[in-house]
């Protein structure tokens, strides 16, 4: 079973990742596929940070009224 991805979780991999690349302890044939995993990532984490925004707002936007 899969566990829903989490914005911590996301981060946490990434930094893994960055981690072993500043490290050199990825090889060529992993490089490729980190590169793309990070990009993943990044994409998740800006939509979460949107979604998250976009909650915040509305919420401040009820409290107003």
């Amino acid at each position: 079973m899969e566990e829903k991805q989490t914005y911590k979780a996301a981060m946490d991999e990434m930094e893994g990742i960055v981690k072993r690349m500043e490290d050199n302890k990825l090889d060529v044939d992993e490089l490729g596929q980190k590169v793309k995993r990070v990009s993943e990532l990044i994409a998740f984490c800006k939509s979460k940070l949107r979604d998250t925004e976009e909650e915040v707002e509305k919420i401040l936007k009820t409290i107003g009224e």
